[in-house]
Order: C-alpha cells, then structure tokens, then sequence
C-alpha cells in the first residue's frame, strides 16, 4: 500500500519508509540484540493511547522480553517475518504485527493492515487503525 500524501512527521515517513524484513527467529534475536535500550524509544501500542514520554530502559527490556515470547509463542510457524526494521544493524524504527491479525501484512490485498506494536525512537502520531483486538489491549495494559 502507497503511503498518504499527508506524511509530515519523522515517524510518518519511517512508518510508509523501507523497511526490512526479519525472517528468521535467530534474525529476530539478532535484532533485539542490536536494540539500545536506553535510547529512548517510544512504544506503541498501535489503537492505544499515544506514549507521552520515552520508555527507560528497563522498559524497554521488558517489552522486548514479553514481545518475543508472544511472537514465538504464537506465531505458529518456523520463521518469524512479522518484524520489520528501518536498519537491521541499527534499528531506530521496528513494526511488530499481531500473530492473529496478520491479514496481508504487505498491503497486497489493498487493504492496509497496521502492526500491533511499533518502537521507535521518533514520537509516534495516531495512526488511527479501525480495529484493535480486545486481548491485545489487555495484554498492553498488563505489560506495564
């Protein structure tokens, strides 16, 4: 799916920007790996209410933590490929699709599908998704 022609942040443009794939779970370990915790990202819950400061560190990790297990837990499949990162080596911008809400994540069905999760280290805008699942936002409330 194209991007808007109303993209007028740094998140807007990293959000509709290239983005690469993270096909494999040691990939996706590798990728934690690269995150700099105490950067100073924003998580976000996409449907949710907007971060309004940074995640610490400690945050960070325990997002991090709990995103992998969920992936790995139900993703059921033996790759990962629901990850996607600005720069695989230095990531500053991560897209996190639901398991069970995946629909055609690459946009080919001309229906775009919003990620469920988003780190990044630009302040985030509303991306206004018309449906989050209900156990999705019980599973952020209870991260924190």
């Amino acid at each position: 799916m194209n991007a808007p022609q109303n993209v007028t942040t740094d998140f807007e443009a990293k959000y509709w920007g290239t983005l690469y794939s993270v096909l494999s779970w040691d990939q996706l370990t590798a990728l934690w790996q690269k995150v700099e915790s105490g950067a100073g990202w924003y998580l976000y819950a996409v449907g949710q209410e907007l971060p309004e400061k940074k995640s610490t560190g400690e945050e960070v990790g325990h997002f991090i933590k709990r995103i992998d297990e969920l992936l790995r837990k139900e993703h059921e499949e033996d790759y990962c490929g629901i990850v996607y990162a600005d720069d695989l080596a230095k990531p500053s911008f991560i897209k996190i699709y639901d398991p069970h809400n995946l629909g055609v994540s690459c946009g080919s069905s001309g229906h775009h599908i919003f990620p469920g999760w988003i780190m990044s280290l630009q302040a985030p805008v509303n991306l206004n998704p018309t449906v989050v699942p209900n156990n999705r936002k019980k599973w952020w409330q209870s991260l924190f």
